[in-house]
């Protein structure tokens, strides 16, 4: 029998989310500015076409270092504590993001300008690859047990929620006339994560560790080298990860690839592109959890995979309707697609994965396979630049690629087992899958 304190699920879960919406403001304003602005000012201006493509490669260069970064803070988080991980992650990503606020532009400096902008980039892939699976593993080990979903899905409500400020930021400074949006219009929000990083460390730094570590601190159970124990021990489901993060795809294309398809190949105005990422952002802080809370009676795979299949579907019709320049349609497929169904599965993977790995080498498993699928994900708005070439008619091939990802995340999700019914002490042992978990009684305590 394990009890649950009451109000430190809470504590942790709204600590996971803060620290997240802030990682990921910082995270995505880099994603927006990658596909509005960084092509015109950071290289050269003989080629628009390749100056949009290349920008494009930056934003995924930042995913290149994610896998690397999951590595070094997984062996932090399972070896000293996932408290070390969040604070030093929210710092990291802070000053990384303010300093791409103050790079000179390729006229100014010329090549220089945009190797500093790669550099930079690295830090932030450094800092997101422990943000989430830091987040997510604190979240599990504080929540009661048959509520795992609804509280580690804060952290991804965070993610939405950083999305939505990362958007909502450049609608003025996207409205300004372009000689001051490519001046000094574009490191305005650069330079405002200095002011919020302030807010997330302090909260960080008042959180209290988990008792799954504490425990293990206690009883010397903390493996040496956890990584060499996961990939050991637990190889089959940090690959099981890698294939079904590949979903991220969908974000990726959504957030980057369709606004610079929207505004740069298919002539829609910037704003109300950026207004379609905000409103279905918004949407999803509801959406989430709502879908978590039913992954927690009807298990995390009926969830994961229904919105997996449906943002198969739905990515036609989105890329569709911003070929046809209907903007009502772009607002409703839009909204539908990221704010509702891709919601399903944001709300479902921080459990289902935290869920595979027991506590000595969760933080490793879930970073190092999410990593992975995320650096996938993150060049997919470059492929699909590729794909799509000069032509806008091309979209559909985005869109199959896309579906095919989204495939490939079923049939990852679908060979894994649900242990939404094991108890927290047990996840991750290979016998526990007739377990059931405890019924949480009105004031917190598991019995």
């Amino acid at each position: 029998m394990e009890v649950v304190e009451h109000g430190k699920p809470r504590k942790a879960a709204v600590a996971a989310w803060v620290g997240s919406a802030l990682e990921y403001y910082d995270f995505f304003i880099y994603g927006t500015a990658a596909a509005l602005v960084f092509g015109k000012i950071f290289f050269p201006s003989s080629d628009p076409a390749a100056g949009t493509l290349l920008a494009l490669a930056t934003f995924g260069v930042g995913y290149v270092a994610r896998p690397i970064g999951a590595f070094i803070l997984g062996h932090v988080g399972d070896r000293f504590g996932r408290k070390k991980v969040l604070v030093f992650t929210v710092l990291l990503m802070g000053a990384s993001t303010f300093l791409v606020g103050c790079l000179p532009t390729y006229e100014q400096v010329g090549v220089l300008a945009p190797v500093l902008l790669v550099a930079l980039r690295l830090l932030q892939g450094l800092s997101a690859a422990g943000e989430q699976a830091g987040a997510n593993s604190m979240s599990l080990e504080h929540a009661p047990e048959n509520r795992r979903s609804y509280y580690t899905s804060w952290t991804l409500s965070g993610t939405q929620a950083g999305q939505i400020l990362a958007t909502a930021v450049f609608l003025p400074v996207a409205a300004m006339p372009t000689a001051a949006l490519q001046s000094w219009g574009w490191r305005m929000p650069f330079w405002a994560s200095a002011l919020v990083v302030v807010a997330a460390f302090v909260i960080r730094r008042k959180l209290d560790e988990t008792p799954v570590f504490e425990r293990e601190v206690a009883g010397k159970e903390r493996a040496k080298l956890p990584v060499a124990v996961l990939f050991r021990d637990h190889w089959a489901d940090v690959l099981r990860v890698v294939f079904a993060a590949v979903i991220a795809a969908v974000s990726t294309i959504f957030t980057v690839y369709a606004l610079s398809y929207a505004v740069n190949s298919a002539g829609l105005a910037r704003t109300p592109m950026l207004w379609v990422g905000v409103l279905a952002n918004v949407v999803a802080l509801g959406a989430i959890p709502l879908w978590a809370m039913l992954a927690d009676k009807v298990g995390r795979k009926p969830v994961f995979v229904g919105g997996s299949l449906g943002c198969g579907v739905l990515i036609f019709a989105y890329l569709g309707a911003i070929a046809s320049g209907n903007y009502v349609l772009v607002f409703v497929v839009g909204i539908l697609m990221f704010g509702v169904v891709y919601s399903a599965t944001n709300a479902v993977w921080p459990a289902f994965y935290g869920e595979m790995f027991p506590a000595r080498v969760r933080l490793s498993g879930m970073a190092i396979g999410t990593q992975i699928g995320f650096a996938i994900a993150g060049f997919t708005p470059t492929i699909a630049a590729a794909i799509a070439g000069d032509k806008s008619a091309n979209w559909v091939g985005v869109a199959i690629f896309t579906a095919g990802l989204c495939l490939v995340n079923v049939i990852a999700v679908l060979t894994g087992r649900d242990n939404y019914r094991v108890p927290t002490a047990d996840l991750g042992r290979k016998d526990a899958g007739g377990g059931r978990v405890p019924v949480a009684s009105p004031g917190g305590a598991t019995a």
